[in-house]
């Protein structure tokens, strides 16, 4: 059974768009002691919610994490981790955080308690809901 996460990006930096056209990616930036213990958590076959931060603030898309964690090749420091990750497709419509605020299944969640987080775990409930508020089945 898949784990399911949410990874946020700032678009300018690295958008869902160009993790398409990549065709994949190399997971990489995180410095938090708390999200690095969750890159290390994930999976081949976890799914994650491509989350943009910035002026967009939503969830845009669906990825698949290809690779259990591994060292940073770029960083000196061999406490930083990294996955593979592939895209899996956009959501129909992006969901933004105001309604992810609003519904009751998320207000105990890192993403709206701990904003600075940027790879968070996601229960199989809150996955299913968001797909579902972003127009995915």
């Amino acid at each position: 059974m898949p784990n399911y996460w949410l990874l946020k990006t700032e678009p300018s930096a690295y958008s869902y768009d160009r993790l398409e056209r990549d065709a994949g990616a190399v997971w990489d930036g995180v410095k938090n002691p708390v999200a690095l213990k969750n890159l290390r958590a994930m999976q081949p076959g976890d799914a994650a919610l491509i989350y943009h931060t910035g002026d967009e603030k939503a969830a845009v898309g669906v990825a698949e994490i290809v690779t259990a964690a591994y060292a940073d090749p770029k960083a000196r420091d061999p406490k930083l981790v990294v996955v593979d990750l592939k895209p899996k497709g956009r959501l129909p419509r992006p969901v933004p955080l105001a309604d992810i605020k609003a519904d009751p299944a998320f207000k105990d969640h890192p993403l709206v308690r701990v904003g600075r987080l940027s790879v968070v775990p996601l229960t199989a409930a809150q996955w299913a809901k968001l797909l579902k508020m972003g127009g995915r089945p």
